[in-house]
């Protein structure tokens, strides 16, 4: 009987710490998961913002180009800018399943289930 109590008391110690085990590495692949979500998500943030102070560079200088064009009219190159950002959104808006959700759900399915594919 003595031996029945040990095996059962080692098994309740090994499943016990089984589960500590388990937990801990939980623990772990959400907390990586979760580095990598944010360093991600930094940087797109650092490239959105690059991204946006050369778009306006860019549309300021347009505005002046196209208002030279137009014989000093800037009020209407503007409004060309304007158009042609307005048509760029619109592209992007009618592919953003295939340039967004396409490409970050496997991203995050990737980051949070595995495929280390040996990168630590």
């Amino acid at each position: 009987m003595d031996r029945l109590s040990r095996a059962v008391e080692d098994l309740s110690k090994n499943s016990t710490e089984y589960v500590d085990l388990k937990i801990a590495e939980a623990k772990l692949k959400t907390v990586k998961g979760l580095s990598l979500t944010l360093s991600k998500l930094m940087w797109m943030i650092l490239f959105g913002l690059i991204l946006s102070i050369v778009l306006m560079s860019l549309g300021v200088s347009l505005v002046f180009t196209f208002g030279e064009l137009m014989g000093g009219r800037y009020a209407l190159g503007a409004l060309l800018v304007a158009l042609i950002f307005i048509a760029l959104l619109a592209v992007l808006y009618f592919m953003r399943d295939s340039l967004f959700k396409n490409s970050f759900v496997p991203l995050f399915v990737k980051i949070f289930f595995g495929e280390d594919n040996g990168k630590d």
